[in-house]
């Protein structure tokens, strides 16, 4: 509990240093997230391995402007609280990356980020044996690499960061492209793909919790407060300063409650990292009372809403200046 309480409070502070708040006309406080504007990229340059064609592959990752040559596992840069889906695997031997996030440029010159639902094929001697469908998406935390094997995604991805702050609204700019032909596909990897009927939704959502640390080392959160929202339909065009209100303690009974706006099911725990240094997943055991202090903080934009390995090829969506309204 000590090393939470410490790890919490490191990280609201450097939150803090890291945002230059504003108000604005109705006296609110708005404090944009670190690297949220999408100005600054890292760029990775790596080499696949010759069994699979040895071509060069970019990946991206929001953090500080700088170039990274070579096949190295990644770790946030420069103090950036932002992962991505983007990841260097490293299976049987073999490199691989995967990319569907990008920076993008905006009609009025500055950057964004653009995520897409793309086919990532990996073929050995001539023959595809491996297609991953890959929604992309950008999150509050840290991507373990190398990717050793396709099973469990949730596990390579420590969620969330300490935060001990009550923000009203979650705040961005987006914009949804849909494509005509829009059924969704499955592919695990290993194995046949399928198409199930109906598109998939983007998504973009914040999530404060209060986790706590048993002897044994378990991981478990009440959710303290929650802002969720789903998005099926091309916009055509920026909506820019859209809001996801938060809503504290048990929204389920909310007139405006969803289905996915819920507890986060024990089969697709997130994980995060333990006292012990051992990912974990973070059981959420209920909802906390409305006027709860949280641990942690996330926040997700990604382009698909499903399960792993299910989206809509060619979904893209656009985020940008990311903040939290108090």
């Amino acid at each position: 509990m000590k090393t939470f309480i410490r790890e919490y409070l490191i990280g609201t502070i450097i939150c803090l240093i890291a945002s230059s708040s504003a108000f604005n006309a109705a006296g609110e406080t708005v404090e944009p997230i670190k690297y949220g504007d999408m100005e600054h990229w890292v760029i990775r340059h790596l080499k696949e391995s010759r069994i699979i064609g040895g071509k060069s592959k970019t990946l991206y990752a929001i953090g500080p402007s700088q170039t990274i040559d070579g096949s190295v596992p990644y770790t946030n840069r420069g103090g950036s609280p932002w992962a991505t889906s983007n990841v260097m695997a490293k299976i049987a031997g073999i490199v691989k990356g995967s990319n569907a996030v990008f920076p993008d440029t905006r009609e009025t010159g500055g950057r964004c980020c653009k995520l897409s639902t793309l086919l990532e094929q990996c073929k050995a001697l001539g023959v595809v044996n491996i297609e991953v469908l890959v929604p992309g998406s950008i999150f509050l935390g840290s991507m373990l690499e190398p990717v050793k094997s396709t099973k469990n995604p949730y596990a390579k991805m420590e969620m969330g960061i300490p935060f001990a702050k009550r923000p009203k609204a979650l705040q961005f700019d987006y914009r949804l492209e849909m494509p005509a032909k829009s059924d969704r596909i499955y592919a695990p990897g290993f194995g046949s793909q399928k198409t199930i009927p109906g598109h998939d939704n983007s998504e973009v959502y914040i999530i404060l919790q209060r986790r706590w640390e048993d002897e044994n080392g378990n991981i478990y959160a009440k959710r303290v407060g929650t802002g969720r929202e789903h998005y099926s339909k091309s916009t055509g065009r920026w909506v820019n300063g859209h809001r996801i209100p938060v809503k504290y303690g048990d929204i389920s009974k909310d007139p405006d409650f969803k289905s996915y706006m819920g507890l986060i099911p024990e089969e697709k725990s997130y994980y995060a990292r333990n006292s012990k240094g051992k990912m974990v997943p973070v059981k959420e055991v209920g909802w906390d009372a409305p006027d709860a202090t949280p641990t942690h903080l996330l926040v997700m934009a990604s382009a698909g809403s499903g399960d792993a390995y299910v989206g809509t090829p060619g979904l893209t969506l656009w985020v940008d200046n990311f903040a939290l309204v108090y």
